[in-house]
């Protein structure tokens, strides 16, 4: 029987916020078994909570939103990633913000605070999703989709698709373990363009972007340098990973083709209402 897992001790860390531009604490901490994760906002009077689960999604633009009884949280998909790859069953997470830091705009920090403060079994059984049957999410009139199919274990497989000659299709495939996340998936980047950038500005995102944490490229090519040829589409995959850990610890093949947050977390609804 595999047995549910917490965090051994509470780790923190203190950074500003990708689309908010604020400063804000962050502190992961042992959570107690059946509990989940649970963020809570320190900065509001009651600490009010938000249970990261796919049914708490209400926005999808640009970052994944989660919110209960009025309280948002948003941007949560690198922190997710990381804790749904290090396999933390319960967590409860303190933040000070709307917010979590972008820190350097992937999720390799977060997963080696998590690796770094090791993780303990609990006296419960895991509750692993084992998707039977083939889930799927069409938008842009079948241009884009993301489907779950059975599998003993947790692949992704994605295929990006930029109109930019920079950058064109991109595919990468892999089969999810630890030691793959860590090296291949969790130091890629998010991505920008450098036309974009001041638009999504004036609409109050990306105000906390920086060269330091957001690969950005023009016509010319790009401006900083790339950790993978392809950062891109690991960076998509670090994504669906951390979408799709709001509908559980699951096995199965997730299969994508040009799909974002929205794509991404209808599906994870999709599997969450089967499961729940």
């Amino acid at each position: 029987m595999l047995r549910q897992r917490t965090l051994k001790r509470k780790i923190s860390c203190v950074g500003v916020g990708l689309h908010s531009g604020k400063e804000v604490r962050l502190e992961l901490k042992p959570a107690e078994v059946d509990s989940g994760i649970i963020f809570l906002r320190t900065d509001l009077p009651g600490r009010p909570k938000i249970h990261a689960t796919a049914a708490n999604v209400t926005a999808t633009l640009r970052a994944t939103t989660l919110e209960e009884g009025g309280v948002k949280v948003f941007t949560v998909e690198h922190l997710m990633s990381a804790l749904n790859v290090c396999g933390a069953d319960n967590c409860e997470i303190e933040i000070s913000g709307e917010e979590p830091p972008v820190l350097n705009g992937n999720s390799i920090d977060f997963f080696k605070m998590i690796q770094a403060a090791g993780l303990v079994e609990q006296d419960a059984e895991r509750k692993i999703i084992r998707v039977e049957k083939i889930y799927r999410v069409d938008g842009e009139e079948g241009k884009r989709f993301v489907m779950a199919l059975p599998h003993d274990g947790f692949r992704v497989s994605f295929v990006s698709v930029n109109p930019h000659p920079l950058i064109g299709i991109q595919y990468a495939d892999f089969e999810i373990t630890a030691d793959v996340y860590e090296r291949e998936i969790a130091p890629a980047r998010t991505i920008a363009y450098e036309k974009e950038v001041d638009a999504l500005r004036a609409m109050g995102l990306g105000l906390g972007g920086t060269i330091e944490n957001v690969i950005v490229y023009n016509d010319a090519g790009w401006l900083n340098k790339l950790n993978y040829p392809d950062e891109l589409v690991r960076h998509k995959i670090l994504d669906v990973i951390g979408d799709m850990r709001l509908a559980g610890i699951m096995n199965c093949h997730i299969v994508a083709a040009a799909s974002g947050h929205a794509l991404n977390t209808q599906l994870a609804k999709k599997i969450y209402s089967d499961f729940n």
